[in-house]
């Protein structure tokens, strides 16, 4: 297709036959290599502009739901397309299109979109879902299903032939969105990249807030302040970064290391008394490592790792109370005037219940997109102080008990990042790109942009080629968010239960020096409670009777 052609197809009448009445056209440019394209700050959610495009067709398409509400997305169609379309995911709560990482898409080649989710705001605001079912549907699941359904039309008009398969990349709630599509949807994606995913998604908003209550308020005597996570993370490195077999700063291997809290507790004659904690402290600092489990037993999520202390201030949130949790409450329970001081376990149950917008990702049988050949990666960074690593491995951990041992021999991949933080970056120099959209300051791994380093073209053989994904080379640079500081580490990253292991011989920061094996610490435990699962399938029966008022109230 030459750039004339593309630039004459690039306008509204080229789509005007396969939009259904509810849709329209809201913008469409033609964008010449090198440019850049986005809203700007009128894009709560994502209001920095993608750069150095390449030439492409830019649309925005409006969508009309049912009754009081709607939904946008944005599609790139570049000029050299690769016969695939992308589908990226959003961030927390996040409504705008997310230009940057599906420029980050159009760079390989992808036709690539992404949907607003029907509201403009920033990451942690929640107000728009205040008394508004619809828009929470349109979060939770409508506004992703209903843009990857449209945005296969568009690009079969666009292109004169549909997209050879369709993938699918996203972290956190990004994370969350595509697992969802592939499980109620199994026919939208080929092959589904997932990372740090919010999955069991009224779980873990009633995790952070009931974390948010621990330390609360600020004046009671097991408040831990930011300023003391530093020394706190020191210590802990010192207890646990040597256990995998190699001291660098980086514990590649969680599990293996029982945390010495008598060491960490002030008054003892191990622990340091510039960084200690005093003994309610400790105690709080337990029930964060804990999973919660309310007073009757209902299991409502696993709590975070040790590594992750650094960055425990995203969840402690002094005792203001996390943004997450007490926006969940307030504007998804209806609770508006809702306090930190006022959650109790009922909030959990309720949110388990009523599950408000359907966001939930937990189908444990994903046999039919396995059967049409569908490939499931999912990653996690182990220093992750936000989503943590142990919900990842509890989804794991319930596909493969469900499924069969053989899954992950099949079609799923699980990966865990050593020193990871949420989604991308590290904050102790460890190996962590590996091609995620979220993480690229262009596209790909820079320097790397193979399917060795890259998890997103790893996928795609897998897909395409039937090649398994083995391992992936994760990378930091000196500065590990500025890819032209130079390369400091690389290593690679192994399909759970195997880990990387240091043989011994060659370099430390070279892949070449590492190999993956059994994690003998990384066993398959028996589903955490019984309790959970029966509210998990009532989530769904509850699921269904609101989808069949919802075709009775709009028909």
């Amino acid at each position: 297709m030459s750039t004339n052609a593309s630039d004459l197809l690039c306008t509204a009448s080229t789509f005007a036959s396969i939009l259904p009445a509810n849709a329209t056209v809201e913008k469409i440019d033609w964008v010449s290599s090198g440019s850049s394209y986005g809203e700007g700050t009128l894009n709560a959610g994502y209001p920095t502009n993608a750069t150095n495009l390449p030439a492409l067709c830019a649309v925005t398409i409006n969508v009309t739901s049912p009754q009081s509400s709607a939904y946008r997305f944005g599609i790139l169609l570049p000029q050299n397309w690769n016969s695939r379309l992308l589908t990226v995911g959003n961030g927390g709560y996040a409504g705008g299109i997310n230009w940057v990482d599906i420029a980050a898409g159009s760079r390989y080649g992808f036709a690539a979109l992404s949907t607003d989710t029907g509201h403009n705001s920033s990451a942690s605001d929640m107000t728009w879902a205040l008394y508004q079912p619809e828009k929470r549907l349109d979060w939770g699941w409508r506004s992703v299903h209903g843009s990857v359904e449209l945005g296969k039309k568009l690009v079969a008009a666009y292109y004169s032939k549909p997209a050879s398969y369709s993938y699918y990349s996203g972290c956190s709630t990004g994370g969350r969105q595509g697992m969802r599509e592939m499980q109620n949807f199994p026919q939208s994606f080929d092959g589904v990249m997932a990372g740090a995913p919010s999955w069991w998604l009224n779980g873990i908003v009633s995790w952070l807030a009931k974390v948010s209550q621990y330390n609360w308020p600020a004046d009671t005597p097991a408040h831990i302040d930011w300023k003391q996570l530093p020394g706190l993370a020191t210590a802990v490195m010192k207890q646990c970064d040597g256990v995998d077999g190699v001291t660098d700063g980086i514990i590649s291997d969680p599990r293996k290391c029982t945390v010495d809290y008598s060491a960490l507790t002030c008054g003892n004659s191990n622990a340091n008394s510039s960084t200690c904690l005093t003994s309610p402290q400790i105690d709080l600092l337990k029930k964060v490592y804990e999973d919660y489990v309310t007073e009757s037993g209902v299991y409502v999520y696993p709590g975070l790792i040790t590594g992750t202390e650094s960055g425990m201030a995203s969840v402690l949130n002094d005792s203001t109370g996390n943004p997450y949790g007490l926006g969940y409450v307030r504007n998804f329970l209806d609770m508006a005037n809702f306090t930190i001081d006022q959650y109790t376990d009922s909030i959990a149950l309720q949110a388990l219940e009523l599950d408000p917008g359907q966001p939930m990702a937990d189908i444990y049988d994903i046999s039919q997109f396995k059967d049409r050949g569908g490939k499931f990666v999912l990653y996690q960074g182990l220093a992750d102080p936000l989503v943590p690593a142990k919900g990842s491995s509890l989804y794991y951990d319930r596909l493969v008990q469900t499924m069969g041992t053989n899954v992950s021999g099949e079609f799923f991949r699980y990966f865990e990042i050593p020193g990871m933080d949420h989604c991308s970056g590290t904050g102790v120099d460890a190996p962590w790109h590996v091609g995620q959209v979220a993480a690229s300051d262009s596209y790909s791994v820079s320097g790397f942009e193979d399917a060795q380093h890259d998890l997103l073209l790893a996928l795609v053989d897998w897909v395409e080629k039937d090649k398994p994904i083995q391992s992936i080379v994760a990378t930091t640079w000196k500065s590990p968010l500025n890819t032209s500081s130079g390369v400091l580490r690389q290593r690679p990253i192994c399909p759970y239960p195997h880990v990387a292991s240091w043989t011994g011989v060659g370099e430390i920061n070279q892949p070449t020096g590492w190999t993956c094996r059994p994690n003998a610490a990384a066993t398959t435990p028996a589903l955490t409670s019984g309790v959970g699962i029966e509210m998990g399938v009532m989530h769904h029966w509850i699921s269904f009777m609101a989808l069949i008022l919802v075709f009775f109230t709009t028909f």
